[in-house]
């Protein structure tokens, strides 16, 4: 009997080349494609949070000009907290610093002292609402419920500013919602003297560092 034919045998498929170090690999393109939204998406919402973060929690400033000497000087780079103004305006509530307080604020009634109106200044917080605040004999004096007789800021708060050297002749007692300020340099300052208290609305902030110069770092 004739034979059947052979049948040709299965040759095996020959192995797959092994990677090769250093070539590449391509992505899915759905997962380039997320990539390319989550770049787009932070680019867009940095600034959106600075902005945030500048407005209502801290922002940096810079002394212009000797008004706070030798406490601040011209140029040195400052970060003011806002976070207790931003509560207060959630809370409705005043923002009344703490007596001592370095603080920023908007003064609209600058322009009768030839400076630009709305221009921010930065002074310390020397009189609260309620307290009667004398200047007389080149010292300032501060009376209110808890002393009669009346202290010195100057010399019986921890900043210590000595010096008699506060001119001017004032007894003025400060409204609900204000404040008294006054520059550490007394000689050369425009300050509540000179265009009266300051309404907390108008409370930028208050001073926490003093970034620069880095040799003069310091925390208030």
């Amino acid at each position: 009997m004739p034979t059947s034919p052979e049948q040709p045998a299965e040759r095996p498929m020959p192995p797959a080349p092994a990677h090769r170090a250093g070539s590449s690999s391509a992505q899915p393109q759905g997962e380039g494609l997320r990539n390319i939204i989550s770049t787009v998406a932070i680019l867009l919402i940095a600034p959106l949070i600075a902005v945030i973060l500048t407005a209502f929690v801290f922002q940096s400033y810079q002394v212009d000009g000797p008004s706070m000497n030798n406490t601040l000087h011209n140029n040195d780079r400052l970060i003011v907290w806002k976070m207790p103004k931003t509560w207060a305006k959630i809370t409705h509530h005043a923002f009344i610093p703490k007596r001592g307080d370095i603080i920023v604020f908007t003064e609209e009634r600058l322009s009768e002292f030839g400076q630009d109106p709305g221009k921010q200044l930065i002074k310390r917080v020397i009189g609260l609402p309620g307290d009667r605040v004398v200047i007389k004999d080149n010292l300032v004096t501060v009376y209110n419920g808890e002393h009669p007789n009346g202290f010195n800021p100057d010399t019986d708060l921890p900043y210590h500013r000595y010096g008699a050297d506060t001119a001017g002749t004032l007894d003025t007692t400060i409204p609900a919602g204000q404040v008294f300020v006054l520059g550490d340099n007394r000689t050369n300052s425009l300050d509540s003297r000179a265009f009266g208290t300051v309404e907390a609305k108008n409370i930028v902030g208050k001073l926490v560092v003093r970034i620069l110069p880095l040799k003069d770092m310091e925390r208030f």
